[in-house]
């Protein structure tokens, strides 16, 4: 199926098999990611699920299964990856602070649907995100959408937290800015040790928010209820 070029790099991934090295808080991606149009990756991905499919045993000509690899294809390439293409990024315009609010600002429970990198099943938890204004403010909104963005590609919790907390940094100019993410791996909750209750807890926390006061005070926020009927 691979040759030449792609299967020396096939060779080398399989190398690194399960050691589970993240070089740094960017996405790995090669410097020709976006040669292929979208419409491309899809007739390629599609025809590599079919393979799988195929290979498993499954029976490609029955009714329930002869759209399956279209599906995936589109899914991945339309919706749970589309955060690695640069032009799915929002756009975070900011505003002056005019009302010169100068405590935290947190937005809590944004919903987190990510897909772990190493074995391309799903994340799903929540994500708690907060700044100080260094004289700029973002759209509420705007928050939950960094998220979204950074999570809809192949992801370690770490980076992904790591990524939503510079992210915001840049838009809005200051450094003091953090993020807490608790969430659920079904790498772990369905397959492996298969524990179904443990959930995996990321954070980082910039500038101000590296002070233990501060730090106390967005955890606290954070455990608020804020659940409304």
């Amino acid at each position: 199926m691979f040759e030449g070029k792609e299967a020396k790099y096939i060779e080398m991934v399989e190398e690194i098999g399960d050691n589970h090295i993240s070089t740094s808080a960017k996405t790995p991606l090669r410097d020709d990611a976006f040669i292929l149009s979208d419409e491309e990756k899809i007739r390629s991905i599609k025809k590599n699920v079919a393979e799988i499919l195929y290979t498993l045993g499954m029976d490609l000509t029955d009714d329930s299964l002869k759209g399956t690899p279209l599906r995936v294809a589109k899914m991945y390439v339309k919706e749970i990856f589309d955060g690695l293409h640069p032009q799915a990024r929002p756009k975070l315009s900011t505003f002056d602070n005019n009302y010169k609010y100068g405590e935290m600002l947190v937005e809590k429970n944004i919903t987190v649907y990510s897909t772990c990198e190493h074995h391309l099943l799903p994340i799903v938890g929540k994500a708690h995100v907060a700044y100080i204004s260094n004289g700029n403010v973002i759209g509420l909104s705007k928050m939950n959408r960094i998220v979204n963005y950074f999570a809809k590609r192949p992801q370690v919790q770490e980076r992904l937290t790591m990524q939503i907390v510079q992210a915001l940094q840049e838009a809005l100019g200051t450094d003091d800015v953090a993020c807490v993410i608790d969430a659920k791996h079904l790498c772990v909750n369905s397959r492996g040790i298969k524990d179904i209750s443990s959930s995996t807890v990321t954070a980082e926390y910039g500038g101000k928010f590296k002070e233990d006061s501060l730090k106390r005070e967005f955890l606290d926020y954070i455990k608020l209820d804020t659940e409304f009927e």
